[in-house]
């Protein structure tokens, strides 16, 4: 069965053109539609309006006066395996927008639908998505619940039609849980949701169990940054997903790490994913068994001594399946793993310099962050795309043979707000 992905891993050869494209996330949200020049250098080509509205300047978790508004979501912006059509989310309304996409990488936009979640008192909620071809179901994850996961059916021309199966990732004792990624498997069988921060109790910032979540306020007004807690014993939610589109009753499973954010699938091992954590300051290459069950393998860990934790979140697998580049939020830097049969290693930590932002956004332990979130690499492993919200910048990089990346320049993109990458 075809594959669903953020990126189109269909072949190309080495220093080919492409296209590349992100949301703005701005109040009225547009695609920006880069070229991707054989040097790897990016050229913006347009502006294309959603019809929804983007969550812009409103931080929904981080509580920070400045800081990217992409704490708590991977995947806003996806590509049909088959390249025919892109989808986008609209925090700032929960809606999706579905465009067809051409050959020549020309956008046109096909529908607006909302995700069926009211948005009360605050946007910002509709953050990932994931598509499902052999039953044309299109997944929207939301960042707060209790309706975390919502449907849509997609025809054969892009056209969408919101269902009503509405799934959580809350537990009994959990019942304000933050997520952020969702992941169809390759065999269109399961369906996966990374969760985060458990949501402060208000006035405390804590729960009972000691459950804490980003940046709270003491007394007297002063924000004080704390992190969830670790290991997540119920942090991964894994759904089956039945002939229909829809889901069955959520399995949990302890993730090993605090925190699990991203999720993806190897390119060439259909049954083989890596996690990377926000609180556990590391990745681990999980399978999945013959019965369905979900084995996960060891942390391993980045270097921690520039401060707990690194948040560590976004992942972009090279597609030879060799190199793992991953996203430090609060180190403003990349860091990258080999893939060494079924585990991993360490290759270049950090693999790239930090880079600066304006000096306005912390992450979790305390270091001003230039906001690093969504990052994506060209089909021919040559090229690494990031983006460095609160520096502006989506950043192009070199990949180097020994892990390491090499900054080939940059373009500049909506302070804070904008968020997800796809391409071919």
């Amino acid at each position: 069965m075809a594959k669903e992905a953020t990126t189109s891993e269909m072949g190309m050869s080495k220093g080919q053109t492409g296209h590349l494209y992100i949301q703005t996330n701005e109040i009225d949200n547009a695609i920006i539609h880069y070229t991707r020049q054989a040097d790897g250098k990016l050229a913006e080509v347009a502006r294309i309006k959603t019809g929804g509205a983007g969550s812009g300047e409103f931080k929904p978790i981080s509580g920070q006066e400045s800081a990217p508004n992409s704490y708590e979501g991977a995947g806003s912006v996806i590509i049909t395996s088959d390249r025919r059509f892109l989808f986008a989310t609209n925090g700032g309304d929960n809606s999706v927008s579905s465009f067809r996409l051409e050959s020549d990488g020309r956008l046109t936009l096909l529908d607006v639908k909302s995700t069926g979640n009211p948005v009360e008192g605050r946007s910002g909620t509709a953050k990932s998505l994931a598509f499902a071809p052999s039953t044309r179901t299109l997944f929207v994850l939301h960042a707060f619940g209790p309706d975390h996961l919502r449907l849509m059916s997609v025809d054969a021309e892009g056209m969408l039609k919101t269902r009503p199966e509405q799934y959580t990732v809350n537990t009994y004792s959990k019942r304000n849980r933050v997520s952020t990624m969702v992941v169809v498997s390759p065999n269109e069988e399961l369906v996966l949701v990374g969760t985060t921060f458990d949501e402060p109790i208000a006035h405390t910032g804590l729960y009972p169990d000691g459950s804490p979540i980003l940046w709270v306020q003491r007394a007297g007004g002063a924000l004080h940054s704390i992190a969830s807690n670790a290991p997540d014993p119920d942090g991964l939610a894994v759904f089956a997903l039945q002939k229909d589109g829809s889901l069955g009753t959520a399995r949990f499973y302890d993730a090993k790490g605090g925190s699990p954010f991203y999720i993806a699938f190897l390119n060439q091992r259909p049954n083989t994913f890596v996690i990377g954590y926000a609180v556990g300051d590391g990745c681990s290459i999980c399978t999945i068994e013959k019965n369905g069950s979900i084995k996960i393998g060891p942390l391993v860990k980045i270097d921690t001594s520039a401060g707990l934790p690194s948040e560590l979140c976004w992942l972009a697998i090279a597609p030879d399946d060799r190199t793992i580049y991953a996203t430090n939020f609060g180190y403003s830097n990349i860091s990258s793993y080999r893939i060494n049969g079924s585990g991993l290693e360490i290759a270049c930590d950090p693999a790239c310099p930090k880079v600066p932002g304006d000096g306005t956004a912390r992450g979790l332990n305390g270091t001003v962050t230039s906001g690093p979130s969504d990052s994506w690499i060209s089909p021919d492993g040559a090229y690494l795309y990031q983006i460095y919200g609160n520096a502006s910048k989506l950043v192009s990089y070199s990949t180097q043979p020994d892990g390491s990346l090499k900054e080939i320049g940059s373009v500049k993109i909506p302070y804070n707000g904008s968020q997800g990458l796809a391409g071919f």
